[in-house]
Order: structure tokens, then sequence, then C-alpha cells
């Protein structure tokens, strides 16, 4: 019984560790730590454009989704243009005006 318990602990570590561990590519990691969600499917950037929020229209705090990038928009500059932050931009969270022209979907 001990060594079933012991191996139970030891699972329940590593599967936490795993979960928690900052990716290569985490922009989409870390804006589901940003949003209190933990669901590794939202560890795929274009998994945000079907697995959060509604549908939505370009808004401040609506989530940008791109192919391989996503993002939370902060304001409107002009045209296609938005203040949006993100994590892995540069490998940094970051916060700059971006063209969303190529966004796949947005969600709030």
């Amino acid at each position: 019984m001990k060594t079933v318990i012991l191996a139970a602990l030891a699972l329940i570590c590593v599967t936490s560790t795993a979960e928690a561990r900052q990716p290569r590519a985490w922009c989409d990691w870390w804006l589901a730590r940003q949003k209190g969600i933990r669901d590794a499917r939202l560890n795929l950037a274009r998994n945000w454009a079907h697995l959060y929020g509604s549908p939505s229209r370009p808004q401040p705090g609506a989530v940008v989704v791109w192919r391989h990038h996503v993002g939370e928009l902060v304001s409107h500059v002009s045209g296609n243009v938005w203040i949006v932050r993100s994590g892995n931009d540069g490998n940094a969270v970051r916060e700059r005006p971006r063209s969303i022209a190529g966004a796949i979907a947005f969600r709030a």
C-alpha cells in the first residue's frame, strides 16, 4: 500500500510540474495564466479560436488569435492597428502596436 501511495504522489508531482512548465513557444501558455485558465489545449495558439469565450469583434479586452500567436487587444490605434499585449513577443511580454489584418478569430 505504501508503494502505491508513493507512486501516486510521484505521478501527481510530475504531472503538476509538466503542466506548470513554460513551453518553448509560450504566448498561449502566458495568456491562459493571465486569464486564470488551466487547460493544456490552449497551449496551441489557434485553439483559442474555438475553445475560449464567444466569437467577438475587435474590442479592448478581446483575445486576438493568429495561426501561430495569441494576444489581448488593449486599445485601437487606427485601421487594422491595435495595441496588443502578448507573451513570447520577442521572447518577452510586450504591449505594442500590431496589425490584426491576419487574425483568424477574436474571442471575448
